[in-house]
């Protein structure tokens, strides 16, 4: 049933990176970076407002810039990285996957999706993923290397440029990292793009730290170190199964930190943040749906955070060549209402994107057909 052991591989170095880009430094590097340049020091904060504050990546654009400077900052501060290759909509519009080809060829993909009350980009932090989910399209492609911040910075810049310009002035509000990738494996990259992503400009996009949610199959020592950073973000845990012998298949690496270590790293983030945990639950009938498995989930998730919990079940989606399927509705319903009897608020999560390949564990940026 597995699609092999996950690649546990941390922090690689730059090989295979873009050049430094903009998006990259923090505002000490920012400054450092026009030193080397030769230019007066107000030109970083000129250069993150432009990015930042007018969404604007293209140093040619930069009408505050001299003429004369602008290649020379492009060189140094925006080098190419990312060109959409390929964006498809459904839901009438509400929802449109983009797939990005960057400098290497590597390829990813980011979901931007629009609701009444809030517009939300799904946004991946490594070309494809190595944590081997057998029931998950990117996870069975395997790893072809992390994303730099500037990558990852540069999707939610495209997408809130997207909804400034494309929408009558929209507002993107919430950022999901729940797209290709498992973020906690390239933790110092991800963090640094939440933090240009939660800053205020020109530091970052300003986007409310309540509103950004990181996700991770469970990855207990990132997750404790997660906490520590205090960015209030909200952890989204991907379980799937409330027992070890069933979850060491479903999500392999739960061969090198089982739930109990996972829930109680879990645990710590609530206490430490004060943030609810957020338990992703993909039902995939008859392998982890059973009314047992149910009971159980709501226990340990009860015992573990009382009230700092909530139970997000996603009905399976559908991935080219898996013998596996979504449980009836009749099924999820039981699932929900023996969970919320041990006292754990659940709900089903509302799928947006399935027929064009956009939704959770759809994603597989194959540059084929949607």
């Amino acid at each position: 049933m597995t699609g092999g052991k996950p690649q546990l591989v941390f922090e690689a170095p730059r090989r295979g990176l873009p050049a430094r880009h903009l998006a990259d430094l923090d505002a000490a590097g920012r400054a450092a970076a026009v030193a080397e340049l030769g230019l007066p020091s107000f030109r970083a904060k000129q250069l993150a407002q432009q990015y930042y504050g007018r969404l604007v990546a293209d140093p040619e654009q930069m009408t505050d810039l001299p003429a004369a400077l602008r290649p020379q900052v492009a060189a140094a501060l925006f080098p190419p990285l990312l060109t959409a290759a390929r964006q498809i909509e459904c839901d009438a519009g509400e929802t449109r996957k983009t797939l990005w080809r960057a400098h290497d060829a590597a390829t990813f993909e980011s979901v931007l999706m629009r609701y009444p009350d809030r517009n939300t980009v799904c946004i991946s932090s490594q070309a494809g993923c190595g944590m081997a989910c057998p029931f998950c399209a990117t996870g069975q492609g395997g790893l072809t290397r992390n994303l730099s911040t500037a990558e990852i910075v540069e999707q939610v810049r495209a997408a809130a440029a997207t909804m400034r310009d494309e929408f009558a002035g929209g507002r993107l509000s919430n950022v999901v990292f729940m797209g290709m990738g498992e973020p906690l494996a390239n933790y110092g990259r991800v963090v640094a793009a939440v933090r240009r992503i939660t800053e205020a400009p020109p530091d970052g996009f300003g986007i409310s730290a309540r509103s950004v949610t990181v996700s991770t199959v469970g990855l207990a020592p990132a997750i404790r170190r997660l906490a520590d950073e205090r960015l209030g973000v909200t952890l989204a845990l991907s379980l799937h199964a409330p027992d070890d012998e069933l979850r060491d298949t479903l999500v392999p690496v739960n061969n090198r930190w089982a739930i109990s270590e996972t829930l109680d790293a879990a645990r710590y983030y609530a206490d430490v943040t004060g943030r609810r945990v957020s338990v992703e639950y993909a039902l995939i009938r008859d392998v982890n749906d059973q009314p047992w498995r149910a009971d159980l989930l709501g226990k340990r998730l009860h015992g573990a955070f009382g009230p700092l919990v909530h139970v997000n079940l996603i009905p399976l989606n559908p991935t080219p060549g898996s013998e596996w399927d979504a449980s009836p509705k009749a099924v999820e319903r039981e699932f929900v209402r023996r969970v919320r009897a041990r006292g754990v608020s659940c709900t089903v999560r509302d799928t947006r994107g399935r027929e064009i390949a956009a939704a959770c564990g759809q994603l597989a940026a194959d540059g084929g057909g949607g």
